[in-house]
């Protein structure tokens, strides 16, 4: 708290010298938000869900942020009381109270200085992204210095030094970070105009951390270094980075010493009615954490992203894809149709189909030797070669969307699914079959008029796989700033027919202009929940939910 005074007064001292040089009083202006997540649980004994001692837990946070014209700081103010069931709490690292975050930040000429916490993120994240996602419970934000310098039209250039946020302390590693980038037509004046524009980009990040141990010689500094390219031209555009980082012994990979690499390309196509996006990605030994001990979502200084389609439905989000640090390959091929109107198929306002594939594979591994396992500690682990393929398959998925507005009042999304899961390596088990799922989707919304709508969705997954086939019913109704949703989901095709739950839900909520509060009674499938390729283990629960969330 003495910290967090400090930094005000520092603030308030800052506002009043700027302020002495102005020839008219500024105050500036405050803004923020807030947001609540509280639940009350009920032991059930059918889903596996067990009430903790304390019975209501809750996650919330509020952030409050000054801006002067060229200088803007800011704090949050974080609690956990305790942690919700299933969000990241390392031996209950997470619980408590205070101000984790706080930050400043201010504009001299072409340099920008931030001190304290703050994100960043060089090129696609192979080699450096900290972000926030409060979903997965996840904050690798950086706390420390960072500078950021523009010295000519179209060239951009950033420093960084800083330690991770861990719960509420620090990581034991140092990172240390540049990054630079060239954007051409706007560093050359006679290609400014140019339909061809191409930009360049180079990262380099090295973290510290000492740690002496009795059976290896552990690198205390590990670096990373990538280059990327951006090319647009009308419609096309064509991303690729790659990625090098040296040997990096740490839990994720059994200690060994062999170096890293990432290699991705996105490349997409755009026209009236037509999308096309094709990508492809390689990844071998690429776990990147200040702390070579941490697991989980702990101390990740990079993200590998994902080539999987994030599915924003219930069914085919029970298989999500998790990045596979260690090694993988995946490709990607989405295209995207409007059938314009006027026609049998565009009927009066035109009809979107969107066809989406996506396939991950091991990479190709073979030993060092005829003696040595496949990732034996304290060695190079095993050899492969650049863009190698390998024959396990780890996860599929192809579908198809139709999208259609039949009327003024009716609105119909109809998907079909089909999802390969490769169960052992995903969730990390042994001696589990593989998923094979197929999933059909009807989204149906009817605006009786403009201030009252009726939204349903029926969806059914069948598979012999895992805890059999589903079935899913939701109804929500909107009406002037309420919203009243009805649920079940039922596993119907589970193996043990003495356990074929229903899970449960109804709530209702209200949205009065930037607030929005929602209280719901219900029942949740244990499971995992992935976004951008980085997941967590969700449990079964059963109870009460409160969400509450405003800005200002």
């Amino acid at each position: 708290m003495k910290k967090i005074i400090s930094f005000i007064l520092t603030v308030f001292l800052l506002n009043h010298a700027y302020s002495q040089n102005e020839t008219q009083a500024n105050y500036g202006s405050i803004s923020g938000n807030f947001q609540s997540e509280a639940q009350y649980y009920i032991t059930d004994s059918l889903i596996g869900a067990t009430a903790p001692i304390e019975k209501t837990l809750a996650n919330s946070w509020a952030n409050i942020t000054y801006t002067l014209k060229n200088f803007s700081a800011g704090v949050r103010y974080e609690g956990y009381l305790n942690s919700i069931l299933g969000y990241p709490n390392s031996g209950g690292r997470n619980d408590g109270i205070g101000f984790p975050h706080r930050w400043a930040n201010f504009v001299v000429d072409k340099f920008e200085f931030t001190v304290g916490n703050f994100y960043e993120q060089f090129g696609n994240g192979l080699v450096l992204r900290s972000y926030e996602e409060k979903r997965l419970g996840v904050d690798n934000s950086l706390d420390g210095f960072r500078v950021k310098y523009n010295p000519a039209q179209g060239v951009y250039l950033k420093t960084l030094i800083a330690k991770q946020r861990f719960y509420w302390e620090h990581g034991p590693g140092i990172v240390r970070g540049f990054d630079g980038e060239i954007q051409f037509n706007d560093l050359i004046e006679k290609f400014a105009e140019s339909d061809l524009r191409i930009s360049l980009g180079g990262s380099f990040v090295s973290k510290f951390q000492k740690e002496e141990s009795p059976i290896y010689n552990l690198p205390k500094n590990v670096a990373a270094s990538a280059g990327r390219i951006d090319i647009r031209y009308n419609g096309l555009a064509i991303n690729s980075e790659y990625a090098y980082k040296i040997n990096d012994p740490g839990a994720d990979n059994n200690y060994i010493f062999k170096n890293g690499q990432a290699f991705m390309v996105n490349a997409s196509y755009s026209q009236k009615g037509l999308g096309i996006v094709l990508s492809t990605k390689w990844v071998d030994n690429m776990a990147f954490r200040s702390d070579r001990n941490a697991s989980l979502t702990d101390l990740n200084i990079n993200l590998l992203p994902e080539l999987t389609r994030n599915h924003v439905y219930m069914l085919p989000a029970f298989y999500p894809y998790a990045s596979q640090p260690k090694g993988e390959w995946g490709a990607k091929a989405e295209i995207m149709y409007k059938i314009p109107k006027g026609n049998v198929l565009g009927g009066k306002y035109g009809t979107t189909i969107l066809v989406n594939y996506s396939r991950v594979h091991n990479i190709d591994k073979q030993a060092i030797n005829d003696t040595l396992p496949l990732d034996a500690p304290g060695t190079l682990g095993y050899n492969t070669s650049f863009f190698s393929i390998g024959k396990e398959l780890y996860f599929q998925d192809a579908h198809i969307e139709i999208n259609k507005r039949w009327t003024k009042k009716l609105y119909t999304n109809l998907s079909y699914v089909n999802l390969l899961y490769n169960y052992n390596i995903l969730r990390g088990t042994t001696g589990h079959d593989n998923v094979n799922a197929h999933i059909a989707i009807a989204d149906i919304t009817y605006k009786f008029k403009p201030q009252l709508a009726l939204k349903s969705e029926f969806q059914h997954m069948y598979t012999k796989q895992d805890e059999g086939s589903w079935a899913m019913a939701l109804f929500e109704l909107t009406t002037s700033g309420w919203f009243f949703t009805v649920l079940d989901n039922w596993n119907y095709g589970n193996p043990d027919k003495n356990h074929r739950p229903h899970y449960f839900n109804v709530g209702f909520g209200h949205i009065s202009g930037a607030t929005r509060i929602q209280l719901t009674y219900g029942k949740t499938r244990a499971g995992v929940m992935c976004i951008g390729g980085v997941c967590r283990n969700v449990p079964a629960s059963n109870g009460i939910s409160l969400s509450i969330s405003s800005t200002f």
